[in-house]
């Protein structure tokens, strides 16, 4: 299928030809949503701890004695029963990260780039060059293409001056094409891809 592609300015700038099998695929939400989970999850620091018996510090002494008290056989004040005790089965630090098999990872990132097409919320620009790294320069360019909220994938390296001049516009990211992912696809409401990443993206997955 052809897609327009427009400069920074909003000018024509012809068309480009997208692949069938990584634009024109009919979006699955189960398969996106299985690569979603695997990133968040990935992502999660898992630093939370709570103390167990073993760690409190505090006697281990028998609190009383067995017999005689009428009151329950009890030992160590540790015990999470006890206020000051340990935390039973409590959260311990860890992974949270899980696999995904690579052709699942690959086949969620093409259904997220269908159903932006598909939603008619993607833009091919011919190239993310900017004159000066100037913010209000750049989002005034933004603001006549209409993106408030956007993703923007360059080629392999991007532009210094497009770059500096982009990281302050609120939601709005800029990442070059090896950073691509389904999460960040999502996220925003408009994916805005230079011809050169199309051409990355092609060569990637033909």
């Amino acid at each position: 299928m052809d897609l327009k592609v427009t400069t920074l300015e909003g000018k024509d700038a012809g068309k480009v030809s997208l692949s069938d099998t990584i634009f024109g695929l009919e979006p699955r939400e189960d398969i996106i949503a299985r690569v979603v989970r695997w990133q968040l999850a990935k992502k999660q620091q898992g630093t939370h701890k709570s103390k167990g018996r073993a760690e409190i510090a505090r006697t281990g002494g028998k609190m009383y004695k067995q017999k005689g008290t009428g009151r329950a056989r009890h030992h160590s004040a540790r015990a999470p029963q006890f206020r000051g005790g340990g935390k039973a089965h409590g959260p311990v630090v860890r992974s949270h990260a899980h696999d995904l098999p690579k052709q699942v990872r690959a086949l969620g990132l093409r259904h997220a780039l269908s159903a932006k097409l598909k939603a008619s919320n993607l833009i091919i620009i011919d190239d993310l060059v900017a004159a000066e790294a100037k913010t209000k320069a750049l989002a005034g360019v933004f603001a006549t293409l209409g993106l408030t909220n956007a993703l923007i994938i360059g080629g392999a390296e991007l532009d210094g001056n497009f770059k500096l001049a982009a990281r302050n516009i609120p939601n709005v990211d800029v990442l070059p094409i090896q950073g691509i992912n389904v999460y960040d696809i999502l996220r925003r409401g408009t994916l805005v891809l230079s011809k050169a990443a199309v051409e990355a993206l092609e060569e990637r997955f033909k």
